[in-house]
Order: C-alpha cells, then structure tokens, then sequence
C-alpha cells in the first residue's frame, strides 16, 4: 500500500519537535519538519533502519511494536555538538500511520539545555565549594597553630593574625559575590525602568578609586561624555560593572601608568543600528592571551591564577567580578567587549542602549 499523508499534516508539521510515524514493518510514513530538519537523510517509505541509525531508537520500536506497549527512553545524537532527548513511542493504529498495519508514534524532546544548565549549577557548587574551602582550611590551619606550637609566640600570633584575617575577608568577598549574582541572575529578563546619569556614574567610581590607583602611582584619565542624556539602567548596577572594570584595571596595571577610561556618545550596540553609549576602559597591563578572551566572563574562570592577586597586597580576586559584570549588561541589554593583546594591554568597552 502507497502511504498516505496523516490526518492534520500542517498541525502535525507546525510541531517544534520531531515526530516521526512508522508503520508495522519499520517503514518511514510520515515525518514533520522539526524531524526532517535533525535527520538530514530521512526519508518516506523507507525503512527506520536506514533513517535513524540508533540501537536504542530501533529496539525500542521493536519492543512497542511487538508488545503494543509504550516506550520511553533517553537518547543522544552525535554531531558537532551531542544533543540528548527524551525519546516516546506510542502504538497508532493503521490509518494513523497510512499503511494496512498498526505502526508507532515517534516523539523526541529535546534536553540538551536542561542538562547541561544541570551541569553548570553542579560546577558552580564545586566550584564555589572549593574556592571557599582553600580560605577557610588555611584560617583553620593557623588557629590549630595558635592553640598549640604558636600559643606563646607574640610575633607568630600577630603574623598569622593577619593572614587569617586577609583569608576571612577573601571568604566575605566572595560570598558577597555569590549574593550579587544570584541576584543578578534573578532579575536578568527584567529591564530597568530607572534613568542613569553615565558621567555622573563614572565620576564617582573614578573618586572612590583615585586614591587606591594613587598609592601604586597610577593615574585614572576620564574623558568625554559632555552633555549625555541619561540612558536606561539601574544605577547601582552600573556603578557594580564600572567599579569591577576600573578596578581590574589598575590592579592589573604597573606603576607610573595611566588607566584610561573615555565616553563615547555615538556608539551603537554591536551587531545591530541601535544607538548606544560607549565606555571604553584601557590599562597598559601585561595584556591577555587571544585564546583567553571568550572564557573571561565565566564564572572562576581566571585567565593566570597569578591575575587573580591583585598588585602589592590587595585582595585576591574572586573569579566572579566578570560574570556578574555580563549579567548586568545582559539585563541592560548591553554588551561587553574585551581586547587585548599580550604586552599591549587591555581594553574593556562597555555599550549600553540610549533608549
């Protein structure tokens, strides 16, 4: 028997994902577009065998079409990268499936983002459970010292007093840190309503770090953003990313050197015409590795760990001033541009929309 078109066929090919009907013996009757689209070599009146090379796709029909029982699987599909799906087959009857035999139903749906969003909060725990432990162990370490070899010891205790109290405050930061962003994340999808004075903004980042900058004789240059009108946003958030920017940059750059940061009012946002403002943030630091550059806004992703201490005795960085940094521009509808070039230094743009 020549098969027939199902029932509904634009209901069935308007589905956004894959459904594909087979017939008693394996036979391919219909398949919608989501199904075309992920297997490219599909095609009607074929066998299933030679559609959709997948031991456990195959054997599991077998099972339904034998037993008349539904099946439910997880499968994955290798490609350039390896999507998994949840995997239903149900018994039709023949005229669902325009043949003369009862066949089965195929529906895959699509996990892929599920598990591995899964997979980044189980490494953001590990991560964050290991970056607390190392602060918190030595902390532990040099009490056990105190209470014991060190009891009496004035200039070990004072010592060891201030490491431990460089750890506890590496420890404050990044729990503060983990606040912020579980915060951030949470009103991501959520444009601000408020307005934000841009000069305004940078200029008081710039004095509240002017004098850190100036005790390892760097100088911060601030230039542009003459009659700005104030753009949407969430002032306190951007004052967050400006602050985390300049910061980074004169923690990254050497003594007797100028960190520039200059505003520019006809810029518009990558990849679009939407008008935008510009901050551009420009150190004459060691610079970073290309290869580096993608992976700067993940969460504890540091390009050197060495870049993670702060020059002289500031404190160590916690790995997630960049990631916070994204999501802020992300709900700002913003972006993040990062270059640089090895003994050239950095430089970080920050472009948000004007209205």
């Amino acid at each position: 028997m020549t098969p027939t078109t199902p029932h509904s066929p634009a209901v069935l090919d308007n589905l956004p994902y894959p459904l594909v009907l087979v017939s008693g013996n394996r036979r391919v009757t219909y398949a919608n577009s989501a199904a075309t689209a992920l297997f490219d070599n599909i095609a009607l009146d074929a066998d299933l065998a030679l559609t959709l090379r997948h031991p456990q796709v195959l054997d599991a029909v077998e099972r339904a079409l034998e037993t008349g029982q539904p099946q439910a699987d997880e499968i994955s599909l290798s490609g350039t990268v390896t999507r998994v799906f949840d995997l239903h087959i149900v018994p039709v009857s023949a005229e669902a499936v325009g043949a003369e035999t009862d066949g089965v139903l195929l529906t895959l749906n699509e996990k892929t983002a599920e598990i591995r969003a899964e997979q980044m909060r189980a490494d953001f725990v590990a991560n964050a459970s290991h970056e607390l432990r190392s602060p918190l162990s030595a902390i532990l370490g040099f009490i056990e010292t105190l209470q014991g070899p060190a009891k009496d010891d004035a200039d070990a205790r004072g010592r060891f007093l201030g490491i431990m109290d460089r750890e506890a405050g590496r420890m404050n930061r990044l729990i503060d840190d983990l606040l912020s962003l579980s915060r951030v994340e949470l009103d991501e999808h959520v444009r601000p309503q408020g307005k934000v004075d841009l000069s305004h903004s940078l200029n008081s980042v710039v004095d509240l770090l002017s004098e850190r900058a100036a005790a390892k004789n760097i100088e911060i240059k601030l230039s542009g953003g003459h009659n700005i009108p104030e753009i949407p946003g969430d002032a306190d958030q951007l004052f967050q990313v400006f602050r985390n920017l300049i910061e980074n940059a004169v923690n990254h750059s050497p003594a007797g050197s100028v960190v520039s940061v200059n505003i520019d009012a006809s810029s518009t946002l990558t990849d679009s015409s939407t008008p935008g403002v510009a901050v551009h943030i420009v150190d004459q630091g060691e610079g970073i590795a290309k290869q580096h550059l993608p992976r700067l806004t993940e969460r504890f992703y540091r390009a050197d760990p060495a870049r993670g201490k702060s020059a002289g005795d500031g404190p160590v960085s916690t790995g997630l001033g960049l990631a916070i940094v994204k999501h802020i521009l992300n709900r700002h509808r913003g972006r993040l541009i990062i270059e640089s070039e090895v003994g050239e230094g950095s430089t970080f743009s920050v472009v948000l929309p004007r209205n």
